[in-house]
């Protein structure tokens, strides 16, 4: 690798479902595994200097699912919250929470606040979680509170726009990857990744290692960046 390293990673954490079905186990603990494995890459990430990971979660969308999966996610993010922040908040990482809050039980709702306050002051690695995210859901959020504030159709720009945007303050995001062989963005950072690298891995992610991550990091050294413009020639031309 030459080192040019992505300064925020987005992870769509796709596969656990069909990770625990192909082992015979419930999508409960394909969850639970998935969730322990959050550590390891914010980890990997902060070794290699990488400043934000932003993972998603829980979406919009996923309140169709059965309603004793929802449970079990919710709590499961509730277990995750009490022992995974001081372990985290030990080892420097900010945690962010995007998305809604208002939707989710009190208590959960109470803890994520509170993970979010105690690791505020933080710089080893910002990890945010997407979780009741939706990308249209924050995009139309945002231009109806700039509305309500009396801003002129003529006025808007996308400065103002991204400012009302749960990730206010973050850069966009350099490489998203997503696991478990899927190609779609599922309503995920819709307007933060208009310039970001893409990467698919069939590799479920309860799999996903830090080999893997090698392997994505790699991919993304490898890619031209060009954000609109024509590539630069090379010195012979091609």
């Amino acid at each position: 690798m030459s080192g040019e390293l992505p300064g925020h990673v987005a992870i769509i954490m796709d596969g656990n479902g069909r990770w625990a079905a192909e082992r015979g186990l419930s999508r409960s603990e394909g969850h639970r595994v998935g969730t322990e494995n959050v550590r390891r890459v914010v980890r990997a990430l902060a070794g290699r200097g990488i400043r934000y990971l932003t993972i998603y979660a829980f979406s919009t969308e996923n309140w169709d699912r059965p309603a004793a999966e929802v449970r079990a996610l919710m709590e499961l993010l509730g277990r995750t919250i009490e022992s995974e922040t001081p372990v985290l908040h030990a080892e420097g990482v900010r945690i962010r929470h995007l998305g809604r809050l208002d939707r989710l039980p009190g208590s959960l709702r109470a803890a994520v606040e509170r993970s979010v306050e105690l690791t505020s002051s933080n710089t080893a690695i910002n990890l945010s979680v997407a979780f009741d995210y939706g990308g249209r859901e924050e995009i139309v959020g945002a231009a109806r509170r700039l509305i309500a504030s009396g801003v002129a159709p003529e006025e808007l720009t996308e400065t103002m726009l991204e400012a009302g945007l749960y990730t206010a303050g973050m850069p966009d995001p350099d490489l998203i990857i997503r696991t478990a062989g899927e190609m779609r963005l599922s309503n995920f950072l819709l307007w933060q990744s208009a310039y970001a690298e893409y990467y698919s891995t069939s590799t479920p992610w309860p799999d996903f290692d830090e080999a893997e991550l090698e392997l994505a990091l790699r991919e993304y050294d490898r890619r031209q960046r060009r954000f609109g413009r024509v590539a630069a020639a090379s010195p012979s031309g091609r």
